[in-house]
């Protein structure tokens, strides 16, 4: 098997730059799709709130008989739950379906910036999220450049654009 390049984030922490991604596969399969990920090599999963099948995602984890360490997990924060205290609840129940302690990247998943909620306080409250242990990674997705901007210029957390992705993480 080959091995697949890591990248490294702003923080230190390091992500497979090959993830197998659960976009699209139903709840009822997740398990089996993401263990058979697993078993060929995989050791990035990708998977959201909104996809639904972030438990079939962590039933394969604990079935894969891998440590928590070899497996590198990211998530998103659903659209509906931008406010800071919906954020912070969101997180719990995402580490709650994974059935783990800390994701290694939790991004914001859109910015919608036409919703009443401003996208800066999800991402403090992503800040939050990081600070507080419950992610070693934040970023986000699907972001532009006028909003990445927006978010180096406001708060003191460093963004890096990856050029492999469409996602940008700390």
């Amino acid at each position: 098997m080959s091995t697949v390049p890591q990248i490294t984030l702003n923080n230190g922490v390091t992500i497979p730059q090959l993830g197998y991604g659960t976009f699209q596969i139903t709840p009822e399969t997740t398990k089996d799709a993401v263990l058979t990920a697993l078993e060929v090599g995989y050791r990035h999963i990708d998977t959201a709130e909104m996809y639904g099948n972030e438990a079939g995602v962590g039933e394969a984890l604990r079935a894969s008989g891998l440590a928590r360490e070899e497996v590198f997990i990211t998530s998103k924060l659903n659209n509906s739950f931008h406010r800071r205290d919906d954020a912070l609840r969101a997180t719990q129940d995402s580490l709650s379906a994974l059935g783990v302690e800390a994701m290694d990247l939790f991004l914001i998943h859109w910015p919608l910036p036409t919703i009443d909620v401003d996208y800066l306080e999800t991402w403090k409250a992503m800040i939050e999220i990081y600070e507080a242990g419950q992610s070693r990674s934040i970023g986000v997705s699907n972001f532009q450049i006028p909003h990445l901007q927006r978010l180096i210029d406001e708060t003191s957390v460093v963004l890096r654009r990856s050029t492999r992705s469409r996602s940008t993480h700390t």
